[in-house]
């Protein structure tokens, strides 16, 4: 037993070094990272501060007039055009001078204050569909708050809203979580997969065979450097979500350390086992990428799993990122202790496994 693991750790201080001897390579493993973490704090967000938007008051009473001005004094909406007719409406919105436009018909004030029903008319372009849809959303919640007030039948009912877990609604507070395990991913699945395509191309395979290590410790050999990589890079994202974009995390870090220990193992069985049907380096990239990709998008990092197609949905059962984002996430803003957790670590185990199991296969057989 003590030959074993002195041989694993041999092995995975090897593999270490191989990934760490370069100064660039130890760079390589730092600053993207960090950079994507900031990229996708600062760039990637659904929250709208600034839309362009039109009023064509056809009625100009006094309630199309304060309907409009509501609009100039919401933080959101920035009026760029006047339109004079309803015919110049579409050409602002076919050359994306403006995103809404917010027709008054004429006998709208009138119809308003003798109890009529007096519709406002929103148009948004839609060529963006997320965009037009929120655009029109807070439209919609202005207009809506608008006619609350000026009703003439005093209100009995109020509405009073409030976000749980992210209460100013900041896309950050969904994505950084998410990119705990998502950005992680990459590499510890890129590196995983060059660990024996990279001995295969530089002739050491053979000599690595001919140690007296079993082969269940080379391949832990060459599981755990990897695992540790992706550790590592997720620590980074952590620390710049919860220091530079100040998001507070409302769980323990140990129960997210926990999911991590089961995805890394997924992804680095599959790393391997791409590594191990590769003849050479460029083949494992290939392989590498064309797996990242569908990861990617079936995790539910950027498009919520409930907004996919059914088949898509069961799709999303054989991809652990699908488990470990839900699960970060939900530790990270809910506070969610790992017993509300099953359904996402149960998942995780059971795609840990299977990839532990076939990388552990392979490696016997084709090695």
């Amino acid at each position: 037993m003590k030959l074993f693991f002195h041989g694993v750790f041999a092995l995975c201080r090897k593999e270490l070094r191989m990934i760490l001897k370069d100064p660039r390579s130890r760079l390589v493993l730092v600053m993207p990272i960090i950079l994507q973490s900031l990229l996708f704090g600062y760039a990637v967000s659904f929250d709208l501060n600034d839309v362009p938007f039109a009023v064509l008051d056809e009625d100009n009473s006094s309630l199309s007039r304060d309907l409009a001005r509501r609009f100039d004094a919401s933080p959101v909406f920035q009026r760029a055009a006047a339109p004079p007719s309803a015919t110049a409406i579409p050409g602002l919105l076919d050359n994306g001078e403006v995103l809404l436009v917010i027709h008054i018909a004429a006998g709208t004030g009138r119809r308003a204050e003798a109890g009529l029903p007096a519709p406002v008319q929103i148009l948004a372009d839609g060529r963006n569909a997320l965009t037009g849809a929120t655009a029109m959303g807070y439209a919609v919640g202005i207009v809506e708050a608008f006619a609350a007030e000026r009703a003439p039948a005093p209100q009995t009912l109020r509405v009073i809203s409030r976000a749980l877990y992210n209460p100013n609604l900041e896309t950050r507070f969904s994505i950084l979580p998410g990119l705990i395990a998502s950005l992680a991913m990459l590499q510890t699945v890129l590196h995983a997969s060059l660990a024996t395509a990279r001995e295969k191309e530089q002739g050491t395979y053979d000599q690595l065979r001919i140690t007296p290590l079993s082969p269940f410790a080379l391949m832990l050999g060459k599981t755990l450097p990897p695992m540790l990589v992706g550790y590592a890079q997720s620590v980074l994202i952590f620390l710049v979500a919860r220091f530079w974009f100040q998001i507070p995390c409302a769980g323990s870090t140990a129960a997210i350390a926990v999911v991590l220990l089961p995805m890394n193992l997924a992804l680095a069985g599959l790393g391997l086992s791409i590594s191990i049907l590769s003849r050479n380096m460029q083949q494992a990239m290939l392989l590498c990428f064309a797996a990242i990709m569908p990861m990617m998008l079936l995790s539910g990092l950027m498009t919520p799993i409930r907004a996919m197609p059914e088949f898509m949905q069961y799709a999303t059962m054989a991809n652990p990122m699908r488990f470990a984002v839900d699960a970060i996430r939900r530790i990270y803003l809910e506070g969610a202790p790992l017993r509300l957790l099953s359904f996402d670590l149960v998942g995780l185990a059971c795609l840990a496994l299977p990839a532990t199991c076939v990388s552990a296969l392979l490696f016997r057989k084709r090695g």
